[in-house]
């Protein structure tokens, strides 16, 4: 792994850090307090704040988890480095379309049709 992947996997786990101690207090009150996942979405629809704090997690996710990606396909396969880049960027883009689909389903009204009520 180049220098350059290893500070910018480090940088996204020192940033992941904060997000997840916050993503598990939000779910340990959720939880302790009865809330559906209907009262969750109504908390949670139309609040930039929310998009903004998970849009910066799955960013933080998708690049971590695209970089651990590379560096274990580096140990276990022979695939060259541009094949390894090629994997790294594909799955990095499709962490984060899913992520930020997952936030528009859930802060954005009518993005997810029929998902929940």
């Amino acid at each position: 792994m180049s220098m350059r992947l290893y500070v910018w996997q480090r940088m996204t786990a020192a940033l992941m850090v904060p997000l997840i101690v916050i993503h598990l207090i939000v779910i340990f009150y959720a939880t302790n307090n009865g809330l559906s996942a209907v009262d969750i979405l109504d908390r949670t629809r139309g609040s930039y704040l929310w998009a903004l704090y998970y849009g910066t997690f799955v960013i933080a996710a998708a690049i971590h988890a695209a970089i651990g990606l590379r560096s274990v396909a580096s140990d276990w396969t022979s695939l060259r480095p541009a094949a390894l880049n090629g994997l790294m960027w594909s799955a990095g883009a499709v962490l984060l379309m899913l992520g930020l689909r997952a936030i528009a389903g859930v802060v954005l009204p009518g993005v997810l049709p029929g998902v929940l009520p």
